[in-house]
């Protein structure tokens, strides 16, 4: 009598839910983004690296820009959250710190978000671009400085200003220290804040520029 073979039952793969495989796109797109930028990052290429059909991507996400539009809102909304909460502390100084500590946070923790953002984000997006997201931040470190600036005779009016000037430093800082990873967060953000803090300390209430000063004199 022959012996019956058993049949092993195939494994089969778990089907992904509606929301599994829209995150798992998600993830897949951030990574090309990142990597490649918007224009240079194909639907194609996206569901290839899912497994699955391109008609399924657009299923999700109506397409590419469907895509890119979230994972820019992500991460504005990531690092935007990240700073907000670090604008703690009852003296200016502290909050500084926290805020350049947690921007370094972000390009280091979350460094595919950040060359999205740092690449300027794309009309697609909807949501703005990276010179926007600084202004955001800056409105955020605006009323510090408004504050330090009343408590110390300066013109409150120019806080935007110098809001701007600060939060772009160390944004700026934060895409040259993306590539090089040296020296360690910490003291990037001590070397920003010392160049931020003792600045204002010793700020001029009415800075004007010398060389214009003796050329006029010259004249």
């Amino acid at each position: 009598m022959e012996a019956v073979s058993e049949q092993k039952p195939r494994s089969r793969r778990k089907r992904m839910t509606g929301k599994e495989r829209r995150e798992q796109l998600l993830d897949i797109g951030r990574e090309l983004f990142a990597e490649r930028g918007f224009d240079g990052t194909s639907i194609e290429e996206i569901a290839a690296r899912a497994g699955v059909s391109k008609p399924v991507v657009y299923e999700h996400f109506g397409g590419k820009e469907g895509i890119y539009a979230v994972v820019v809102d992500r991460e504005m909304q990531k690092l935007l959250g990240m700073v907000g909460d670090a604008l703690i502390g009852d003296h200016a100084r502290d909050k500084l710190e926290h805020a350049a500590l947690a921007l370094l946070r972000y390009v280091e923790e979350s460094s595919q978000g950040f060359r999205i953002l740092a690449r300027d984000s794309h009309a697609a997006s909807g949501t703005g671009s990276f010179a926007s997201l600084i202004s955001d931040i800056a409105t955020q470190v605006e009323h510090i400085l408004g504050e330090e600036f009343k408590s110390r005779g300066y013109d409150p009016k120019l806080a935007p200003l110098y809001a701007q000037s600060l939060v772009g430093m160390v944004a700026l800082t934060g895409q040259w220290w993306l590539e090089v990873r040296r020296p360690k967060r910490e003291v990037v953000a001590a070397h920003l804040v010392n160049l931020a803090w003792n600045g204002l300390s010793s700020l001029d209430p009415k800075p004007r520029l010398e060389t214009v000063q003796h050329r006029r004199k010259g004249d």
